[in-house]
């Protein structure tokens, strides 16, 4: 335990103490556990705290007799300052236990940037960042989440990943260190596991990458040759562990309740998990298919159970398109119902612009008009086909002409630069669209105030599993020339424009696409002071300069150079489900501008029917019922 008395001092002498403190209304603490698992979310008490994942782990995980789940978030730079001064190390929120002497210490990888983040919690803790410096008397330290996808840039550091759905594996995963302690015990080793021993016996089940179980060989051009195993019993891929059915699994009914304000300060149900869209850029779509519903009944349940337990006075349903839901309707409409009795408001992110969806919107916000967000992501129909968009001007225009005639004035369009195919009349068809709507804002009778467009346009970054796993990001030259070019043609009365730092987006194509050379990177930026660099005010670019100058290593090699289909990927490692041979034909379709149909209109044969049955059909039928 650490010296609480210090704590309370430190505490008094930064900005937001809350973030450190715990105590929290559902908190969990069980001081009798045979294991301790902390998890590790690598950004702030309030970036963490929003994360839904966070809450359905540290549900599941308490729920297996002997383990406790704890907490440790990144501290901010002031008190990781106090820590250091007073050689205080990282500790977890529930019992201010040092991690260092929990048995488990897993990271979740929500985005790239946030790998320095990692380092610097690890040498917080006082633990090894090297995987292989860290004995038996270490915890073991594991990773999942999206970015696990690509487990290499951290395979120097990570001792095991989880790739795919955790709620079943990471529990299985707890007790298996619970069974070798046990064993261990009865042997009277004194309760001390073998890290070797775990690894073995944690890659035997689905979803586990143990990276110093596989060799790599390296072509003399620097791309990949080879994975082999280099251990009996491992698989020569490791395929993704997925749930095929969501309707029973855990769900936190009692979330544990911030005591500052987060992000997203709100009770949370998840409707369904998947995305049958197809969009070509969107690394979600792919890796979380199928789609798996909860029904109606299911869902009404735990959004009571959260209401009740956490006095929360917003509820927000989640999915990667809400209105995709099949029975969305009849959930909006019985959904408002409660939360008007409740005085609660409810929050519908990510909503397909349509008829139903405005009356949706009018029936919560009333005469509170606030922005409205729309993802057009191209500025010309031609684009839209290349990403496989599917949504037409007529589309953009229509839902549009809704939104003003029921007096919306702000709304935020979203767009990507340097998409696969981009032309220069593209990026006019970007200033094309945002004039067209103050013109028609004009013909329309808006809400009180003046009618504003906001414009964000975000660099394209390739991503592992995507179609366009294999395109070249743009230059940072490139993406300067294109925003000076969008900038120029920005200048429309009631339009607000702003772009996406092009160094940051081509550090996270480099790490999101690189092979185990990119450790080395890593390990040099978080020394030469990098951390928090998703955060403009705190990102050091000359710090990420020098270690790719230290290391030797060419950014260029991983963020600009296009790749051959039959090139060995550093993420060939992973069967996520998605078939390869699916991928190329979207990529040929993608630069023939051709369109692929969402998947409830047909199955465009993905490949994710060889993990588990793809019962999309069934899942409607079976909701709808």
């Amino acid at each position: 335990m650490i010296d609480k008395t210090k704590l309370d001092g430190m505490l008094k002498r930064v900005v937001k103490p809350a973030r450190y403190i715990g105590n929290e209304t559902n908190l969990i603490i069980k001081e009798d556990a045979e294991v301790r698992f902390a998890f590790a979310f690598p950004d702030t008490y309030e970036i963490g705290m929003s994360y839904v994942g966070l809450q359905i782990l540290y549900d599941v995980i308490n729920s297996v007799d002997g383990v406790a789940c704890e907490r440790v978030f990144a501290p901010d730079s002031d008190m990781e300052k106090l820590m250091r001064e007073e050689g205080m190390p990282l500790f977890s929120l529930e019992t201010k236990r040092e991690i260092s002497t929990f048995e488990i210490l897993g990271f979740t990888l929500q985005y790239e940037m946030s790998f320095t983040n990692i380092l610097n919690m690890l040498d917080l803790a006082g633990i090894p960042l090297s995987a292989a410096d860290r004995g038996d008397d270490m915890p073991i330290i594991m990773a999942g989440g999206p970015c696990a996808y690509n487990p290499e840039p951290l395979a120097k550091f990570i001792d095991l990943f989880i790739i795919g759905d955790g709620e079943i594996i990471q529990p299985r995963l707890c007790e298996l260190y619970k069974e070798l302690k046990s064993k261990s015990l009865v042997e009277g080793k004194g309760g001390t596991v073998s890290k070797t021993e775990y690894l073995a016996e944690a890659a035997k089940l689905q979803g586990i990458y143990v990276p110093a179980f596989y060799d790599v060989e390296y072509n003399e051009d620097g791309t990949v040759r080879s994975y082999t195993p280099n251990r009996e019993g491992v698989p020569e891929k490791v395929t993704r562990s997925l749930i095929s059915d969501i309707e029973d699994i855990p769900y936190p009914e009692k979330p544990i309740v911030p005591l500052i304000n987060v992000i997203h300060d709100r009770a949370v149900v998840e409707t369904f998990r998947g995305c049958t869209r197809g969009c070509r850029f969107c690394q979600a779509g792919m890796i979380y298919r199928p789609v798996r519903e909860r029904s109606p009944e299911k869902i009404h349940e735990f959004a009571k159970a959260q209401l009740d337990s956490s006095g929360q006075d917003v509820l927000s349903i989640l999915s990667l398109s809400t209105s995709d839901y099949s029975k969305f309707e009849e959930l909006a409409i019985s959904l408002m119902q409660d939360c008007r009795q409740r005085e609660v408001s409810l929050s519908l992110p990510s909503l397909r612009l349509d008829s139903f969806s405005f009356k949706v919107l009018e029936e919560i916000q009333g005469y509170r008009k606030s922005g409205l967000t729309f993802a057009p992501e191209a500025g010309t129909q031609r684009l839209r086909d290349v990403i496989n968009k599917n949504i037409t001007e007529d589309n953009i225009y229509g839902s549009l002409k809704q939104a003003m005639q029921l007096g919306w004035n702000r709304i935020k369009l979203y767009f990507m630069d340097g998409l696969p195919g981009e032309k220069y009349e593209d990026l006019d068809g970007i200033a094309e669209i945002a004039s067209n709507i103050m013109e028609m804002s004009r013909e329309y009778k808006t809400g009180k105030g003046r009618f504003t467009v906001s414009v964000s346009v975000s660099n394209f970054v390739p991503k592992p599993f995507t179609p366009f796993q294999w395109e070249p990001q743009d230059t940072q030259d490139e993406f300067k020339t294109k925003h000076n070019y969008l900038s120029d043609r920005m200048h429309i009365k009631g339009v607000q424009f702003n772009y996406h730092d092009s160094p940051v987006s081509m550090l996270e194509a480099v790490v999101a696409r690189g092979d185990r050379k990119i450790a080395d990177v890593i390990e040099a930026a978080w020394r030469n002071g990098c951390k928090f660099d998703s955060w403009s005010e705190s990102f050091n670019y000359e710090g990420w300069e020098k270690a790719f100058e230290d290391t030797g290593i060419d950014g260029s090699f991983y963020a600009n150079r296009r790749r051959e289909y039959d090139e060995v990927l550093p993420w060939d490692i992973i069967d996520s489900g998605i078939s390869k041979e699916f991928l190329i034909r979207e990529s040929e379709k993608a630069k023939a501008a051709q369109t692929t149909p969402d998947c409830r209109h047909g199955c465009q044969g993905c490949g994710i029917n060889k993990l588990t049955e793809c019962r999309l059909g069934g899942i409607y039928d079976k909701v709808s019922s």
